[in-house]
């Protein structure tokens, strides 16, 4: 019997997400959305896709949480994007009462479950999501720096024109414009691109990475990114059912490591069968660690916001 995931919300990243999860053939995927028909469409369409592909997952789309019931991860990408003129604050008000009321019920019919967030501002978002469900903190993360580190090692792939497969990058902290672009944690092939770019160059590529997500904006005009996002989360999702041990930057609640405390943001942990079974300790340097602590004040800001939960 195959492990059981579950999406919540079926626009354009959970349904992409929905995707990558079938294509990758280790779990059937429950797609929800409260309206009605979306889920169920989108679920049915990529079903019809399974004998093409060469996938034997199950695609449900409901708009009911007892069609998820003890799902291995749940998955939410439920809530709006930041429009034009919103301001941060406004963003997370609305989006806070979405996550809240999703975890309540992901708590009530998959109290088992790991919990991966994708609804932005991500390491807020998580911190809440945590709090919300009483759950130990090894069973609910964010997606931050996969997507971070993802776009990064695509810029250093097409500006050194190698292989995507050669480049491999930890970004760290928060998933926005504090983020922690440590460049010497980047490399190609195990060499680090200190070495193999000028600074400048570097400096080019660390701005594009903090732009990442506002580039894509911009471009769209009305939307934002998916399949990056989506394909980050899958992974992730992965490395939880198969049990993979792999270490992946994500937002994490920190009990002290690199020094903070009570607070979500962005770091090295293994994944695996329980979620995160491990915070990875990079020896990082003093500026390096002054930098993730100005980068989890900004975050513990954001978390002021939310008041008492």
């Amino acid at each position: 019997m195959k492990s059981r995931i579950s999406v919540i919300g079926a626009g354009n990243v959970g349904a992409s997400l929905a995707q990558c999860l079938a294509v990758k053939n280790f779990a059937d995927i429950v797609l929800l959305d409260i309206v009605e028909g979306l889920p169920q469409g989108k679920a049915l369409d990529l079903q019809e896709s399974a004998p093409v592909i060469g996938f034997d997952s199950i695609i449900k789309g409901t708009n009911s949480y007892e069609d998820t019931a003890n799902s291995d991860v749940v998955i939410v990408t439920s809530g709006i994007g930041r429009k034009p003129g919103m301001s941060r604050d406004e963003l997370i008000k609305i989006n806070s009462g979405i996550v809240s009321e999703v975890t309540k019920n992901i708590v009530e019919y998959s109290p088992g479950c790991v919990i991966i967030i994708v609804t932005n501002p991500v390491d807020t978002m998580t911190y809440l999501a945590l709090k919300t469900s009483g759950f130990p903190r090894n069973r609910v993360l964010g997606l931050s720096g996969v997507l971070d580190s993802a776009r990064l090692s695509s810029f250093i792939a097409s500006e050194l024109n190698v292989p995507m497969t050669d480049v491999n990058s930890f970004v760290l902290g928060e998933h926005g414009q504090n983020m922690v672009v440590i460049p010497r944690l980047a490399t190609v092939k195990g060499k680090p691109i200190t070495k193999l770019l000028p600074q400048e160059t570097i400096d080019k590529l660390i701005k594009r990475t903090i732009n990442g997500g506002a580039e894509i904006v911009g471009l769209l005009k009305t939307g934002s990114a998916f399949y990056a996002p989506s394909a980050a989360a899958a992974r992730m999702a992965e490395a939880i059912i198969l049990d993979k041990k792999e270490i992946l930057p994500c937002a994490a609640y920190l009990q002290g490591e690199y020094n903070i405390s009570d607070v979500v943001i962005g770091v090295p942990v293994k994944l695996g069968k329980n979620g995160i079974e491990e915070i990875v300790d990079f020896k990082l340097t003093d500026e390096e660690l002054t930098a993730l602590k100005n980068s989890s004040e900004a975050v513990r800001a954001l978390i002021k916001t939310l008041g008492n939960i």
